[in-house]
């Protein structure tokens, strides 16, 4: 196979990893942006996405499909739910201190780690695919002073891996949507502006708040939901996942989600293919140096608002 349709072919499954890590990021962004809590439990969110996906398409039986379609509207809500919960239970107890809420946090990740463990397993296990069919891809080159199509033996993506890759882009467009044309959206902004004013207004603060976590993590485990038919779901998932959403929030800016999304891109193709072409070594290598280099000459990320 010639360079050219290789590298369309490791870039297509760089698309598949910055679809993901958008949304995974994307929550992480959120719950920073309006309630300034940084959640390093958001891993384990993610993980509980992929593990109730395995768990939803076992009881479905033989059915692929009927079991991934369930699998995809049910374990976000439950995640959300299980969220929403541990922030009023936890971390409305503890006033959102940014401090103070880490610390929970990181318990909180103990905790659903070890559930997980106790009630899953320790075995990674996959889950079936709705649809796997190879589709062909072609390339396109100057030949005898015209454009020629032909079909490279080998290229070729999954239909799943494709699917992944618009159903990322449909979710965040309608996120972008809800944030930016909704009244929903209004009054997370308001929130995030000043929770005293808005308070005021009538606005309650502790339910916004309640629902923006609930909102990251489904977004999370909608990511492991995503995933789960292309990686084994595996009850320590999360902490690679983890690292990277915090590398791309910080590269984005904390709290922008046009930021998350573009460095979400850089970084899923940046690590696709490279990994292709060298090592995910030196992909989490040139990763990691680019978070250093944004954080020396421009911390508030790329398209983050420098502090007052």
């Amino acid at each position: 196979m010639d360079f050219g349709p290789y590298l369309l072919l490791a870039s297509l499954e760089g698309a598949v990893l910055a679809s993901v890590l958008a949304l995974m990021a994307s929550g992480l962004s959120l719950v920073f942006g309006v309630m300034r809590v940084v959640n390093v439990a958001h891993g384990e969110f993610y993980m509980l996405g992929a593990v109730l996906a395995w768990w939803v398409a076992s009881l479905a039986g033989g059915s692929a499909v009927a079991g991934f379609v369930l699998a995809l509207v049910f374990a976000p809500l439950i995640v959300g739910a299980i969220a929403a919960a541990a922030d009023i239970v936890v971390l409305r107890r503890l006033s959102h201190d940014p401090e103070r809420t880490i610390v929970a946090t990181i318990g909180l990740l103990y905790v659903i780690q070890q559930l997980a463990l106790m009630s899953y397993g320790p075995e990674a296990r996959p889950v079936v695919a709705p649809f796997n069919a190879r589709l062909a891809i072609p390339w396109f080159e100057f030949a005898d002073g015209g454009l020629r199509m032909y079909w490279p033996w080998g290229l070729s993506i999954t239909g799943y891996k494709l699917f992944v890759i618009f159903a990322a882009v449909a979710v965040l467009a309608g996120l972008w949507a809800v944030m930016t044309r909704s009244r929903a959206g209004l009054v997370m902004r308001a929130t995030r502006q000043d929770g005293e004013i808005a308070q005021a207004f009538g606005i309650p603060v502790g339910g916004v708040h309640a629902a923006v976590f609930g909102i990251g993590a489904g977004l999370a485990a909608l990511a492991g939901v995503l995933i789960v038919p292309i990686q084994q779901a595996h009850y320590l998932m999360g902490q690679d996942a983890l690292l990277l959403s915090f590398i791309v929030v910080i590269i984005g800016g904390l709290g922008s989600l046009a930021g998350t999304v573009i460095a979400a891109v850089l970084i899923g193709m940046g690590e696709g293919i490279i990994s292709v072409f060298f090592s995910p070594t030196l992909a989490k290598i040139i990763a990691t140096l680019l978070v250093a280099f944004v954080l020396v000459f421009r911390p508030q990320g790329l398209m983050g608002k420098r502090a007052r």
